[in-house]
């Protein structure tokens, strides 16, 4: 056999050094992506959502420089199943988490699927570094911790609450761990997860792979546990506002703080410009702590618009335009899809998502009807190990916000706070959507939500 010309093996050594530096390099058609997901924040709990009594100066300024979303919604009322479609794509009863997973088997209501194919197997595959800083609450163990699901690095908290913020417990067990091992941090918890992402994102600085961070913050779930200083401050300069009020508005403004430092992070490495930023909560605010959810009735735990409808914004400077505003009707599934088109990654799996990009990218596209759905399983007394639901269809939206309860529909164009129930009037459209809500409940039956 004739071995190759001097040129030839040349040409291949320049080749194949063309070939890895251009499968290394950022782009800005692939950029850094930070996710930040808050808990428990109810839509008017941002100055810029209309609060009067809270400060919230750096979310409020990712407001401003990209774009606003009036409309986007949770998958869920609660915290488990939202993460889990942010994930998947895929509405949250169809990869196993229709609840809460929890601690105590008798008192988990969800099993993440150990077959669904997750969003950091996907970037992974398109080149992204993948680290998960703060909450997981998808798994307590093996196959569904973090590390086994896609994330190349995890620094945070495996379970649900944490029963203090300090010393970052659930029903006295440890569950802060970086990557596998347990960890013992000293601090709050909102500091630790700002810093130890504000710490990724500097040591990605130099670099090849573009990353992707899921920040995702305890903040402001209960306990409502602000450090004093800030709960000081906040009862300083509001002189009106209850005790119960000042330490919720407290916590979340010391989370706006912390927030500001992991995007100060981006500026002082250079790369905030070329770093996607999707800030949103997992769902509605706790009334019974202080919490506001703008107009909307009801907040957390509830079917109606003040549990599902939540703060949202992205930022990608270059891209997006800053001081834009968006009423398309999103979910947090939808972030799925459009990071994995930002990606240049095609999805590989079925997903309910729809990429959102071309409404980042200012680009008029088609309007798009579709079917939503949430759905919520619980124990207890109130709920008795039974689904709850809410499907919308157009402007009419379909609300069972408790087992025990008939369904009521709503228009939600002509009645965003849900004052007057329809269901008598129209009588055909009730049984439309109740119809067809049945289909996704049968379908979601066929997915096993329990521990093997």
């Amino acid at each position: 056999m004739r071995k190759p010309s001097f040129l030839v093996c040349l040409w291949l050594l320049i080749f194949g050094i063309c070939v890895r530096a251009e499968e290394n390099k950022k782009t800005v058609q692939q950029p850094n992506i930070l996710v930040i997901l808050v808990d428990d924040l109810g839509y008017g709990d941002l100055s810029s959502y209309g609060a009067k009594d809270l400060q919230t100066p750096n979310i409020d300024s990712l407001m401003d420089a990209g774009m606003r979303f009036d409309q986007f919604y949770a998958n869920c009322p609660v915290c488990s199943p939202t993460r889990a479609a942010l994930l998947s794509g895929r509405y949250p009863d169809l990869v196993g988490v229709p609840g809460v997973i929890r601690t105590h088997p008798a008192d988990s209501w969800g099993y993440l699927d150990p077959t669904a194919k997750m969003l950091p197997e996907q970037l992974k595959s398109a080149g992204y570094h993948n680290a998960l800083i703060g909450k997981w609450h998808l798994g307590l163990e093996s196959p569904n911790t973090p590390t086994e699901r896609g994330f190349d690095f995890f620094h945070g908290f495996l379970g649900d609450m944490m029963d203090d913020y300090y010393n970052h417990r659930r029903h006295g067990k440890h569950y802060m761990r970086r990557n596998r091992d347990p960890i013992h941090p000293v601090g709050h918890a909102t500091d630790l997860f700002s810093q130890w992402a504000s710490d990724y994102i500097l040591e990605q600085k130099d670099q090849q792979k573009p990353f992707f961070l899921y920040l995702a913050y305890n903040a402001p779930h209960t306990p409502i546990q602000p450090p004093d200083a800030w709960y000081q401050r906040v009862k300083a300069r509001e002189t009106n506002i209850t005790d119960r009020r000042a330490k919720l508005v407290a916590l979340i403004e010391h989370m706006d703080y912390g927030i500001g430092t992991v995007i100060e992070a981006l500026q002082v490495s250079n790369q905030l410009k070329e770093t996607l930023i999707i800030f949103t909560s997992d769902n509605g605010g706790q009334l019974n702590v202080g919490a506001h959810c703008g107009p909307f009735r009801g907040g957390k735990q509830d079917m109606y618009e003040g549990g599902i409808i939540v703060p949202a914004c992205a930022v990608w400077p270059g891209v997006i335009e800053p001081g834009g505003r968006s009423d398309q009707l999103l979910m947090a599934m939808d972030i799925y899809p459009t990071l994995c088109e930002v990606a240049g990654k095609p999805i590989s799996t079925q997903v309910e998502g729809q990429s959102f990009l071309s409404t980042l990218r200012g680009e008029k596209s088609p309007q798009r009807t579709r079917d939503m759905v949430w759905v919520r399983r619980e124990g207890n007394m109130r709920y008795q190990g039974r689904d709850y639901y809410a499907f919308r269809r157009g402007n009419w939206k379909l609300v069972q916000n408790s087992p025990f309860t008939p369904y009521e529909i709503y228009n939600i164009e002509k009645d965003p706070r849900e004052t007057t129930d329809l269901s008598k009037d129209n009588p055909g459209i009730h049984r439309m959507l109740v119809r067809d809500l049945m289909d996704h409940i049968q379908e979601a039956g066929r997915v096993d939500w329990q521990k093997p």
